[in-house]
Protein backbone atom coordinates (compact mmCIF):
# COMPACT_ATOMS: atom_id res chain seq x y z
CA UNK A 1 0.00 0.00 0.00
CA UNK A 2 2.92 2.29 0.80
CA UNK A 3 4.33 1.92 -2.73
CA UNK A 4 0.93 2.70 -4.26
CA UNK A 5 0.66 5.85 -2.13
CA UNK A 6 4.13 6.90 -3.20
CA UNK A 7 3.27 6.28 -6.83
CA UNK A 8 0.01 8.21 -6.61
CA UNK A 9 1.89 11.09 -5.04
CA UNK A 10 4.39 11.13 -7.93
CA UNK A 11 1.51 10.99 -10.36
CA UNK A 12 -0.42 13.82 -8.73
CA UNK A 13 2.70 16.01 -8.70
CA UNK A 14 3.11 15.50 -12.45
CA UNK A 15 6.45 13.67 -12.24
CA UNK A 16 4.97 10.54 -13.86
CA UNK A 17 1.79 9.69 -15.72
CA UNK A 18 -0.61 6.81 -15.23
CA UNK A 19 0.97 4.71 -17.98
CA UNK A 20 4.45 5.03 -16.48
CA UNK A 21 3.10 4.12 -13.05
CA UNK A 22 1.34 1.02 -14.38
CA UNK A 23 4.46 -0.07 -16.30
CA UNK A 24 6.69 0.39 -13.23
CA UNK A 25 4.27 -1.54 -11.01
CA UNK A 26 4.23 -4.40 -13.52
CA UNK A 27 8.03 -4.51 -13.75
CA UNK A 28 8.23 -4.36 -9.96
CA UNK A 29 6.51 -7.75 -9.70
CA UNK A 30 9.50 -9.50 -11.30
CA UNK A 31 12.35 -7.21 -10.16
CA UNK A 32 11.15 -7.12 -6.51
CA UNK A 33 12.53 -3.59 -6.26
CA UNK A 34 10.77 -0.72 -4.53
CA UNK A 35 8.68 1.46 -6.79
CA UNK A 36 11.02 4.43 -6.51
CA UNK A 37 14.05 2.29 -7.39
CA UNK A 38 12.17 0.84 -10.35
CA UNK A 39 11.33 4.30 -11.66
CA UNK A 40 14.95 5.36 -11.20
CA UNK A 41 16.23 2.29 -13.07
CA UNK A 42 13.87 3.04 -15.96
CA UNK A 43 15.01 6.66 -16.07
CA UNK A 44 11.48 7.95 -15.46
CA UNK A 45 12.51 10.12 -12.50
CA UNK A 46 15.85 11.57 -11.42
CA UNK A 47 17.61 10.95 -8.07
CA UNK A 48 16.78 14.50 -7.00
CA UNK A 49 13.09 14.03 -7.82
CA UNK A 50 13.12 10.73 -5.94
CA UNK A 51 14.67 12.28 -2.81
CA UNK A 52 12.28 15.26 -2.85
CA UNK A 53 9.29 12.95 -3.29
CA UNK A 54 10.38 10.83 -0.34
CA UNK A 55 10.78 13.97 1.76
CA UNK A 56 7.25 15.11 0.85
CA UNK A 57 5.81 11.67 1.60
CA UNK A 58 7.45 11.48 5.02
CA UNK A 59 6.93 15.14 5.92
CA UNK A 60 10.64 15.83 6.32
CA UNK A 61 13.02 18.32 4.73
CA UNK A 62 15.03 17.70 1.55
CA UNK A 63 18.63 18.90 1.73
CA UNK A 64 21.03 19.77 -1.08
CA UNK A 65 24.35 18.54 0.30
CA UNK A 66 26.29 20.40 -2.39
CA UNK A 67 25.70 23.61 -0.40
CA UNK A 68 26.45 22.14 3.04
CA UNK A 69 29.78 22.47 4.85
CA UNK A 70 30.09 19.51 7.23
CA UNK A 71 32.23 19.97 10.35
CA UNK A 72 34.99 17.33 10.84
CA UNK A 73 33.97 17.13 14.52
CA UNK A 74 30.83 15.22 13.50
CA UNK A 75 32.97 12.17 12.68
CA UNK A 76 33.63 11.82 16.42
CA UNK A 77 29.92 11.84 17.28
CA UNK A 78 28.78 9.23 14.74
CA UNK A 79 31.15 6.35 13.84
CA UNK A 80 32.05 5.80 10.21
CA UNK A 81 30.76 2.22 10.31
CA UNK A 82 27.20 3.32 11.09
CA UNK A 83 27.24 5.97 8.35
CA UNK A 84 28.58 3.53 5.77
CA UNK A 85 26.22 0.70 6.73
CA UNK A 86 23.06 2.76 6.33
CA UNK A 87 24.15 5.27 3.62
CA UNK A 88 23.81 8.38 5.74
CA UNK A 89 25.97 11.28 6.90
CA UNK A 90 25.77 13.57 9.96
CA UNK A 91 25.41 17.23 8.99
CA UNK A 92 24.85 18.99 12.33
CA UNK A 93 24.73 18.26 16.04
CA UNK A 94 24.29 19.89 19.42
CA UNK A 95 24.12 18.45 22.95
CA UNK A 96 20.66 16.99 22.43
CA UNK A 97 20.13 16.44 18.69
CA UNK A 98 22.04 15.05 15.72
CA UNK A 99 20.82 15.87 12.21
CA UNK A 100 21.52 13.32 9.49
CA UNK A 101 21.01 13.22 5.72
CA UNK A 102 19.85 9.83 4.49
CA UNK A 103 19.70 8.15 1.10
CA UNK A 104 16.77 6.10 2.45
CA UNK A 105 14.90 8.07 5.13
CA UNK A 106 12.36 5.22 5.46
CA UNK A 107 15.00 3.01 7.13
CA UNK A 108 13.81 3.30 10.72
CA UNK A 109 16.29 0.66 11.95
CA UNK A 110 19.10 2.96 10.80
CA UNK A 111 17.58 5.90 12.68
CA UNK A 112 17.43 3.83 15.88
CA UNK A 113 21.08 2.80 15.50
CA UNK A 114 22.13 6.41 14.98
CA UNK A 115 20.19 7.40 18.12
CA UNK A 116 21.99 4.68 20.13
CA UNK A 117 25.44 5.49 18.73
CA UNK A 118 25.21 9.28 19.04
CA UNK A 119 23.12 9.23 22.26
CA UNK A 120 21.02 12.07 20.88
CA UNK A 121 17.62 12.64 19.40
CA UNK A 122 17.74 12.20 15.59
CA UNK A 123 16.49 14.70 13.03
CA UNK A 124 16.29 13.19 9.52
CA UNK A 125 16.57 14.90 6.15
CA UNK A 126 16.33 13.30 2.70
CA UNK A 127 19.21 13.64 0.23
CA UNK A 128 20.41 12.27 -3.09
CA UNK A 129 22.28 8.94 -2.50
CA UNK A 130 25.35 9.94 -4.54
CA UNK A 131 25.65 13.19 -2.58
CA UNK A 132 25.31 11.35 0.74
CA UNK A 133 28.12 8.97 -0.23
CA UNK A 134 30.36 11.79 -1.41
CA UNK A 135 29.74 13.89 1.72
CA UNK A 136 30.48 10.87 3.93
CA UNK A 137 33.73 10.21 2.06
CA UNK A 138 34.78 13.82 2.55
CA UNK A 139 33.88 13.80 6.25
CA UNK A 140 35.41 10.47 7.23
CA UNK A 141 38.26 10.70 4.70
CA UNK A 142 39.82 13.52 6.73
CA UNK A 143 38.95 12.02 10.11
CA UNK A 144 42.21 10.11 10.63
CA UNK A 145 44.29 13.09 9.57
CA UNK A 146 42.39 15.47 11.86
CA UNK A 147 42.75 13.07 14.79
CA UNK A 148 46.49 12.70 14.15
CA UNK A 149 46.96 16.47 14.03
CA UNK A 150 45.11 16.84 17.34
CA UNK A 151 47.38 14.21 18.93
CA UNK A 152 50.44 15.99 17.57
CA UNK A 153 49.18 19.21 19.15
CA UNK A 154 48.60 17.52 22.49
CA UNK A 155 52.03 15.85 22.45
CA UNK A 156 53.78 19.05 21.47
CA UNK A 157 56.32 19.51 18.74
CA UNK A 158 58.52 16.42 18.90
CA UNK A 159 61.57 16.09 16.71
CA UNK A 160 61.15 14.90 13.10
CA UNK A 161 63.67 12.10 13.65
CA UNK A 162 61.74 10.73 16.61
CA UNK A 163 58.36 10.84 14.88
CA UNK A 164 59.58 9.49 11.54
CA UNK A 165 60.35 5.91 12.54
CA UNK A 166 61.39 3.90 9.50
CA UNK A 167 58.90 0.99 9.57
CA UNK A 168 55.30 1.39 8.47
CA UNK A 169 53.54 0.05 11.59
CA UNK A 170 49.82 -0.49 12.12
CA UNK A 171 47.85 2.69 12.86
CA UNK A 172 47.17 1.53 16.40
CA UNK A 173 50.87 1.44 17.23
CA UNK A 174 52.24 4.27 15.12
CA UNK A 175 53.08 7.83 16.04
CA UNK A 176 50.67 10.63 15.06
CA UNK A 177 53.04 11.80 12.32
CA UNK A 178 53.10 8.35 10.71
CA UNK A 179 49.32 8.12 10.89
CA UNK A 180 48.94 11.60 9.42
CA UNK A 181 51.15 10.80 6.43
CA UNK A 182 49.48 7.42 5.95
CA UNK A 183 46.01 8.97 6.05
CA UNK A 184 46.99 11.59 3.44
CA UNK A 185 48.29 8.85 1.13
CA UNK A 186 45.21 6.69 1.77
CA UNK A 187 43.00 9.67 0.91
CA UNK A 188 44.90 10.15 -2.36
CA UNK A 189 44.43 6.49 -3.28
CA UNK A 190 40.73 6.60 -2.39
CA UNK A 191 40.19 9.75 -4.48
CA UNK A 192 42.05 8.17 -7.47
CA UNK A 193 44.58 10.99 -7.36
CA UNK A 194 47.65 10.68 -9.57
CA UNK A 195 49.80 12.99 -7.41
CA UNK A 196 49.86 14.43 -3.89
CA UNK A 197 51.49 17.83 -3.34
CA UNK A 198 52.69 18.83 0.14
CA UNK A 199 53.44 22.54 -0.24
CA UNK A 200 54.79 24.93 2.41
CA UNK A 201 52.93 28.25 2.55
CA UNK A 202 53.45 31.36 4.69
CA UNK A 203 52.21 29.68 7.87
CA UNK A 204 50.98 26.17 7.06
CA UNK A 205 51.49 23.20 4.76
CA UNK A 206 48.90 22.88 2.00
CA UNK A 207 47.89 19.38 0.84
CA UNK A 208 46.67 19.32 -2.76
CA UNK A 209 45.83 16.30 -4.93
CA UNK A 210 45.65 15.99 -8.70
CA UNK A 211 42.26 14.39 -9.39
CA UNK A 212 41.05 13.99 -12.98
CA UNK A 213 44.03 16.07 -14.08
CA UNK A 214 43.20 19.07 -11.86
CA UNK A 215 44.81 20.02 -8.53
CA UNK A 216 42.38 20.34 -5.61
CA UNK A 217 43.13 21.54 -2.08
CA UNK A 218 42.21 18.75 0.32
CA UNK A 219 43.42 19.93 3.72
CA UNK A 220 45.93 22.07 5.60
CA UNK A 221 48.60 20.85 8.03
CA UNK A 222 49.79 23.33 10.70
CA UNK A 223 53.18 24.77 9.76
CA UNK A 224 54.74 23.63 13.05
CA UNK A 225 54.28 19.99 11.93
CA UNK A 226 55.49 20.44 8.34
CA UNK A 227 59.06 19.39 9.17
CA UNK A 228 57.84 16.16 10.79
CA UNK A 229 55.66 15.33 7.78
CA UNK A 230 58.50 15.92 5.30
CA UNK A 231 60.88 13.90 7.46
CA UNK A 232 58.44 10.98 7.60
CA UNK A 233 58.09 10.96 3.79
CA UNK A 234 61.89 11.09 3.46
CA UNK A 235 62.30 8.12 5.79
CA UNK A 236 59.71 6.13 3.84
CA UNK A 237 61.62 6.73 0.61
CA UNK A 238 65.12 6.37 2.14
CA UNK A 239 66.15 9.96 1.40
CA UNK A 240 68.69 12.02 3.33
CA UNK A 241 66.94 13.65 6.31
CA UNK A 242 69.68 16.23 6.78
CA UNK A 243 69.74 17.45 3.16
CA UNK A 244 67.28 20.32 2.76
CA UNK A 245 69.13 22.47 0.20
CA UNK A 246 69.09 20.10 -2.79
CA UNK A 247 66.26 18.23 -4.57
CA UNK A 248 66.00 14.50 -3.88
CA UNK A 249 64.15 11.63 -5.57
CA UNK A 250 63.10 8.32 -4.04
CA UNK A 251 60.45 5.64 -3.98
CA UNK A 252 58.47 3.71 -1.39
CA UNK A 253 56.03 0.83 -1.21
CA UNK A 254 52.61 1.20 0.36
CA UNK A 255 49.79 -1.24 1.10
CA UNK A 256 46.20 -0.08 0.79
CA UNK A 257 43.27 -2.46 1.03
CA UNK A 258 45.39 -5.36 -0.18
CA UNK A 259 46.65 -3.41 -3.20
CA UNK A 260 50.36 -2.80 -3.78
CA UNK A 261 51.00 0.91 -4.32
CA UNK A 262 54.29 2.28 -5.59
CA UNK A 263 55.06 5.84 -4.47
CA UNK A 264 57.55 8.02 -6.34
CA UNK A 265 58.72 10.86 -4.12
CA UNK A 266 60.37 14.11 -5.18
CA UNK A 267 61.50 16.88 -2.81
CA UNK A 268 62.25 20.45 -3.85
CA UNK A 269 63.68 23.22 -1.65
CA UNK A 270 61.64 26.46 -1.85
CA UNK A 271 61.93 29.79 -0.07
CA UNK A 272 59.21 28.67 2.38
CA UNK A 273 60.60 25.19 3.01
CA UNK A 274 60.72 21.81 1.30
CA UNK A 275 57.95 20.90 -1.12
CA UNK A 276 57.15 17.20 -1.57
CA UNK A 277 55.37 15.61 -4.52
CA UNK A 278 54.20 11.99 -4.31
CA UNK A 279 53.27 10.17 -7.54
CA UNK A 280 50.83 7.29 -6.87
CA UNK A 281 51.24 4.17 -9.02
CA UNK A 282 48.79 1.37 -8.32
CA UNK A 283 50.53 -1.82 -9.44
CA UNK A 284 47.39 -3.84 -8.69
CA UNK A 285 45.12 -1.70 -10.89
CA UNK A 286 43.14 -3.45 -13.58
CA UNK A 287 44.29 -2.69 -17.12
CA UNK A 288 41.58 -1.26 -19.34
CA UNK A 289 40.23 -2.45 -22.67
CA UNK A 290 40.58 -0.23 -25.78
CA UNK A 291 36.87 0.61 -25.50
CA UNK A 292 37.28 1.64 -21.85
CA UNK A 293 40.13 3.95 -22.89
CA UNK A 294 37.71 5.80 -25.18
CA UNK A 295 38.41 4.19 -28.56
CA UNK A 296 35.37 3.64 -30.74
CA UNK A 297 34.26 3.66 -34.38
CA UNK A 298 36.90 4.11 -37.07
CA UNK A 299 39.64 4.86 -34.54
CA UNK A 300 39.04 1.53 -32.78
CA UNK A 301 39.12 -0.23 -36.15
CA UNK A 302 42.49 1.36 -37.04
CA UNK A 303 43.83 0.57 -33.56
CA UNK A 304 42.88 -3.09 -34.12
CA UNK A 305 44.77 -3.04 -37.45
CA UNK A 306 47.88 -1.72 -35.71
CA UNK A 307 47.71 -4.58 -33.21
CA UNK A 308 48.06 -7.11 -36.05
CA UNK A 309 51.48 -5.89 -37.25
CA UNK A 310 54.39 -8.17 -36.38
CA UNK A 311 57.12 -5.60 -37.08
CA UNK A 312 57.64 -1.87 -37.43
CA UNK A 313 57.09 0.96 -34.98
CA UNK A 314 53.87 2.21 -33.38
CA UNK A 315 54.17 5.52 -31.56
CA UNK A 316 51.76 7.04 -29.02
CA UNK A 317 52.02 10.83 -28.85
CA UNK A 318 50.54 13.57 -26.70
CA UNK A 319 51.51 16.02 -23.97
CA UNK A 320 52.26 15.04 -20.37
CA UNK A 321 49.17 13.66 -18.65
CA UNK A 322 47.33 12.68 -21.84
CA UNK A 323 47.06 8.96 -20.97
CA UNK A 324 49.86 7.64 -23.20
CA UNK A 325 51.07 5.13 -20.58
CA UNK A 326 47.58 3.67 -20.12
CA UNK A 327 47.26 3.15 -23.87
CA UNK A 328 50.67 1.50 -24.06
CA UNK A 329 49.90 -0.86 -21.18
CA UNK A 330 46.60 -1.79 -22.85
CA UNK A 331 48.51 -2.65 -26.04
CA UNK A 332 51.14 -4.61 -24.12
CA UNK A 333 48.48 -6.59 -22.28
CA UNK A 334 46.74 -7.46 -25.57
CA UNK A 335 49.99 -8.52 -27.30
CA UNK A 336 51.20 -10.58 -24.35
CA UNK A 337 50.89 -14.26 -25.35
CA UNK A 338 52.99 -17.38 -24.77
CA UNK A 339 54.14 -17.34 -28.41
CA UNK A 340 56.07 -14.05 -28.14
CA UNK A 341 58.94 -12.67 -26.09
CA UNK A 342 57.74 -9.24 -24.99
CA UNK A 343 60.24 -6.99 -23.20
CA UNK A 344 59.58 -3.52 -21.82
CA UNK A 345 61.92 -0.72 -20.80
CA UNK A 346 60.16 1.60 -18.34
CA UNK A 347 60.86 4.51 -16.04
CA UNK A 348 59.04 3.78 -13.82
CA UNK A 349 57.34 0.38 -14.09
CA UNK A 350 53.76 1.48 -13.36
CA UNK A 351 51.91 -1.84 -13.70
CA UNK A 352 53.29 -5.34 -13.35
CA UNK A 353 51.97 -7.68 -16.05
CA UNK A 354 52.50 -11.45 -15.62
CA UNK A 355 54.41 -12.97 -18.53
CA UNK A 356 56.04 -9.71 -19.62
CA UNK A 357 59.76 -9.10 -19.06
CA UNK A 358 59.69 -5.61 -17.56
CA UNK A 359 62.96 -3.74 -17.12
CA UNK A 360 63.34 -0.74 -14.81
CA UNK A 361 65.48 2.09 -16.20
CA UNK A 362 68.13 3.36 -13.76
CA UNK A 363 70.09 6.19 -15.30
CA UNK A 364 72.25 6.72 -12.20
CA UNK A 365 73.52 3.16 -12.54
CA UNK A 366 74.05 3.60 -16.30
CA UNK A 367 70.91 1.69 -17.30
CA UNK A 368 69.52 4.20 -19.81
CA UNK A 369 66.93 3.58 -22.52
CA UNK A 370 69.74 3.36 -25.07
CA UNK A 371 71.77 0.83 -23.08
CA UNK A 372 68.62 -1.10 -22.24
CA UNK A 373 67.63 -1.32 -25.91
CA UNK A 374 71.06 -2.64 -26.89
CA UNK A 375 70.80 -5.34 -24.23
CA UNK A 376 67.20 -6.23 -25.07
CA UNK A 377 68.09 -6.81 -28.73
CA UNK A 378 70.41 -9.61 -27.57
CA UNK A 379 67.48 -11.27 -25.74
CA UNK A 380 65.69 -12.55 -28.89
CA UNK A 381 62.67 -10.24 -28.49
CA UNK A 382 59.58 -10.28 -30.69
CA UNK A 383 58.03 -7.13 -29.22
CA UNK A 384 59.84 -4.26 -27.49
CA UNK A 385 57.98 -1.57 -25.57
CA UNK A 386 60.04 1.52 -24.75
CA UNK A 387 58.46 3.75 -22.12
CA UNK A 388 59.61 6.93 -23.82
CA UNK A 389 61.95 7.97 -26.64
CA UNK A 390 63.98 10.79 -25.11
CA UNK A 391 67.12 11.11 -27.23
CA UNK A 392 68.50 10.43 -30.69
CA UNK A 393 70.54 7.40 -29.64
CA UNK A 394 67.50 5.55 -28.28
CA UNK A 395 65.38 6.63 -31.27
CA UNK A 396 67.90 5.33 -33.80
CA UNK A 397 68.26 1.97 -32.04
CA UNK A 398 64.46 1.64 -31.83
CA UNK A 399 64.07 2.46 -35.54
CA UNK A 400 66.70 -0.11 -36.52
CA UNK A 401 64.98 -2.72 -34.36
CA UNK A 402 61.65 -1.94 -36.05
CA UNK A 403 63.20 -2.25 -39.51
CA UNK A 404 64.90 -5.57 -38.70
CA UNK A 405 61.75 -7.52 -37.83
CA UNK A 406 60.73 -6.44 -34.33
CA UNK A 407 57.51 -4.71 -33.29
CA UNK A 408 58.45 -1.61 -31.29
CA UNK A 409 55.98 0.40 -29.20
CA UNK A 410 56.90 3.71 -27.62
CA UNK A 411 55.68 7.15 -26.59
CA UNK A 412 56.90 10.61 -27.60
CA UNK A 413 55.99 13.93 -25.98
CA UNK A 414 54.68 15.74 -29.06
CA UNK A 415 51.27 17.06 -30.00
CA UNK A 416 50.60 15.13 -33.21
CA UNK A 417 51.85 13.57 -36.45
CA UNK A 418 53.59 16.64 -37.85
CA UNK A 419 55.36 17.59 -34.65
CA UNK A 420 56.38 13.92 -34.22
CA UNK A 421 58.20 13.93 -37.57
CA UNK A 422 59.92 17.21 -36.65
CA UNK A 423 60.92 15.83 -33.26
CA UNK A 424 62.41 12.61 -34.63
CA UNK A 425 64.38 14.52 -37.27
CA UNK A 426 65.56 17.09 -34.71
CA UNK A 427 67.16 14.32 -32.63
CA UNK A 428 68.98 12.92 -35.65
CA UNK A 429 66.70 10.28 -37.22
CA UNK A 430 66.87 10.00 -41.00
CA UNK A 431 63.57 10.57 -42.85
CA UNK A 432 63.93 7.34 -44.87
CA UNK A 433 64.32 5.28 -41.67
CA UNK A 434 61.24 6.90 -40.13
CA UNK A 435 59.22 6.18 -43.27
CA UNK A 436 60.36 2.56 -43.44
CA UNK A 437 59.79 1.78 -39.76
CA UNK A 438 56.60 3.74 -38.97
CA UNK A 439 53.43 1.64 -38.93
CA UNK A 440 51.13 4.04 -37.15
CA UNK A 441 50.76 7.00 -34.80
CA UNK A 442 48.18 7.28 -32.03
CA UNK A 443 47.62 10.90 -30.95
CA UNK A 444 45.56 11.32 -27.82
CA UNK A 445 44.23 13.68 -25.17
CA UNK A 446 42.19 13.21 -22.00
CA UNK A 447 38.91 15.03 -21.41
CA UNK A 448 36.97 15.16 -18.16
CA UNK A 449 33.56 13.49 -18.17
CA UNK A 450 30.46 15.32 -16.98
CA UNK A 451 29.48 14.22 -13.48
CA UNK A 452 26.46 11.87 -13.72
CA UNK A 453 25.05 13.04 -10.38
CA UNK A 454 24.69 16.72 -11.33
CA UNK A 455 24.43 16.52 -15.13
CA UNK A 456 22.02 19.08 -16.59
CA UNK A 457 20.84 20.14 -20.03
CA UNK A 458 21.18 23.68 -21.39
CA UNK A 459 20.97 25.65 -24.64
CA UNK A 460 24.27 26.09 -26.49
CA UNK A 461 25.43 29.68 -27.01
CA UNK A 462 26.78 31.14 -30.26
CA UNK A 463 30.41 30.45 -29.40
CA UNK A 464 29.69 26.80 -28.61
CA UNK A 465 27.67 26.40 -31.81
CA UNK A 466 30.64 27.72 -33.80
CA UNK A 467 33.03 25.37 -31.99
CA UNK A 468 30.76 22.39 -32.74
CA UNK A 469 30.13 23.51 -36.34
CA UNK A 470 26.37 23.70 -35.80
CA UNK A 471 24.07 26.24 -37.50
CA UNK A 472 21.09 26.22 -35.17
CA UNK A 473 20.24 25.74 -31.53
CA UNK A 474 21.43 22.57 -29.80
CA UNK A 475 20.98 21.03 -26.39
CA UNK A 476 24.28 20.39 -24.60
CA UNK A 477 25.13 19.09 -21.15
CA UNK A 478 27.23 20.29 -18.22
CA UNK A 479 27.73 19.47 -14.56
CA UNK A 480 26.13 21.83 -12.07
CA UNK A 481 28.55 20.78 -9.31
CA UNK A 482 27.92 18.50 -6.34
CA UNK A 483 29.86 16.75 -3.54
CA UNK A 484 30.49 13.70 -5.74
CA UNK A 485 32.56 15.77 -8.19
CA UNK A 486 33.92 18.20 -5.56
CA UNK A 487 31.68 20.88 -7.15
CA UNK A 488 33.67 20.82 -10.41
CA UNK A 489 30.92 19.35 -12.60
CA UNK A 490 33.28 16.59 -13.78
CA UNK A 491 33.86 13.04 -12.60
CA UNK A 492 36.38 10.74 -14.29
CA UNK A 493 38.12 11.07 -17.64
CA UNK A 494 38.10 9.43 -21.05
CA UNK A 495 40.40 9.54 -24.06
CA UNK A 496 40.06 11.31 -27.40
CA UNK A 497 42.08 9.67 -30.17
CA UNK A 498 43.40 10.24 -33.66
CA UNK A 499 44.89 7.07 -35.17
CA UNK A 500 46.99 7.51 -38.33
CA UNK A 501 48.24 4.61 -40.49
CA UNK A 502 50.33 6.13 -43.31
CA UNK A 503 50.01 4.44 -46.71
CA UNK A 504 52.76 3.89 -49.32
CA UNK A 505 52.49 7.36 -50.87
CA UNK A 506 52.49 9.11 -47.48
CA UNK A 507 55.56 7.09 -46.47
CA UNK A 508 57.32 8.14 -49.70
CA UNK A 509 56.59 11.77 -48.87
CA UNK A 510 57.93 11.29 -45.32
CA UNK A 511 61.13 9.75 -46.75
CA UNK A 512 61.50 12.78 -49.03
CA UNK A 513 60.91 15.11 -46.07
CA UNK A 514 58.08 16.88 -47.86
CA UNK A 515 56.23 19.78 -46.16
CA UNK A 516 54.03 18.64 -43.31
CA UNK A 517 50.72 19.95 -44.75
CA UNK A 518 51.33 17.91 -47.92
CA UNK A 519 51.94 14.75 -45.88
CA UNK A 520 48.80 15.34 -43.78
CA UNK A 521 46.72 15.94 -46.92
CA UNK A 522 47.98 12.70 -48.44
CA UNK A 523 47.17 10.73 -45.25
CA UNK A 524 43.65 12.18 -45.35
CA UNK A 525 43.29 11.10 -49.00
CA UNK A 526 44.47 7.57 -48.22
CA UNK A 527 41.80 6.88 -45.63
CA UNK A 528 39.23 8.39 -43.33
CA UNK A 529 40.97 10.29 -40.54
CA UNK A 530 38.93 11.26 -37.51
CA UNK A 531 40.81 14.15 -35.93
CA UNK A 532 41.01 14.92 -32.23
CA UNK A 533 38.49 17.71 -32.88
CA UNK A 534 36.07 15.23 -34.50
CA UNK A 535 36.40 12.81 -31.59
CA UNK A 536 35.89 15.52 -28.98
CA UNK A 537 32.89 16.94 -30.89
CA UNK A 538 31.20 13.54 -30.88
CA UNK A 539 31.71 13.21 -27.12
CA UNK A 540 30.19 16.66 -26.55
CA UNK A 541 27.12 15.87 -28.67
CA UNK A 542 26.68 12.56 -26.82
CA UNK A 543 26.74 14.38 -23.49
CA UNK A 544 29.92 12.65 -22.30
CA UNK A 545 31.98 15.84 -21.95
CA UNK A 546 31.48 19.59 -22.23
CA UNK A 547 32.17 22.11 -24.97
CA UNK A 548 34.66 23.78 -22.62
CA UNK A 549 36.65 20.55 -22.37
CA UNK A 550 36.65 20.26 -26.16
CA UNK A 551 38.01 23.80 -26.47
CA UNK A 552 40.68 23.04 -23.86
CA UNK A 553 42.12 20.01 -25.66
CA UNK A 554 41.99 21.75 -29.05
CA UNK A 555 44.16 24.51 -27.59
CA UNK A 556 46.77 21.83 -26.80
CA UNK A 557 46.91 20.52 -30.38
CA UNK A 558 48.93 21.83 -33.24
Amino acid sequence: MEHRLFGEMLKSSGLIDGKQLESALELQKSSKRRLGDELLAEGVITPVQMAKALADQLGIEFIDLSSEAVSPDLARILPRGVAAKYRLVPIAADENTITIAMADPTDFFAIEEVRAAARRRVCVKAAVPAEVESAANLLYGSEAAARAIEEMRSEGSSSPRKQADKPLPDDSQSSPTVRLVNSIIERGIRENASDIHLEPTDGDMSVRMRIDGVLRRIMTVPGSFAGSVVARVKVMSELDLTERRLPQDGRAGFKSGGADIDLRISTLPTVRGEKVTIRILNKSAQLMSPEALGLFGSELEKYSRLMKFSDGMVLIVGPTGSGKSSTMYTMINSLNTEEVNLVTLEDPVEYEIPGVNQVQINERAGMTFSEGLRSVLRQDPDIIAVGEIRDGDAAKIALRAAITGHLVLSTVHTSGMSSLLDRLMDIGCEPYMIAEALRGVISQRLVRKICPACKEEYEADAEELALLRLDCGAKLYRGAGCPLCHHTGFYGRTGVFEVVIPGPEAKRMIAENRPRPEIEAQIAREGKVSSLADGARELVLKGVTSAGEMARILNSTE
